[in-house]
């Protein structure tokens, strides 16, 4: 997370785990969705990493209103990305 943590300044933190049917549908989520780059970067950090079948994400923010907003938009592109992939049927191993 690139935010730089403030001695003195309260941060508000936020835990996501999506759990996939795959390790592989869950590393697609994943890469589908780590490109899109915080427009507040300095107040906002987000991460994401693959555990198993398991898409985990953590958000860290000075302002609660950014870190909402984030999370809201992290959820409606999450939604297309499982609509997709159900869509389309499960992958296939390369």
């Amino acid at each position: 997370m690139p935010l730089t943590q403030r001695p003195g300044i309260r941060h508000h933190r936020f835990a996501l785990t999506v759990p996939f049917p795959t390790s592989l549908e869950a590393e697609i989520a994943c890469g589908s969705l780590a490109p899109d780059a915080e427009p507040h970067q300095g107040l906002l950090g987000k991460e994401l990493k693959v555990s198993g079948c398991v898409l985990e994400v953590h958000w860290i923010s000075e302002d609660s209103r950014l870190l909402r907003i984030s999370i809201m938009n992290f959820l409606d592109q999450l939604s297309l990305v499982v609509n997709t992939i159900q869509r389309f049927g499960p992958p296939v191993s390369r």
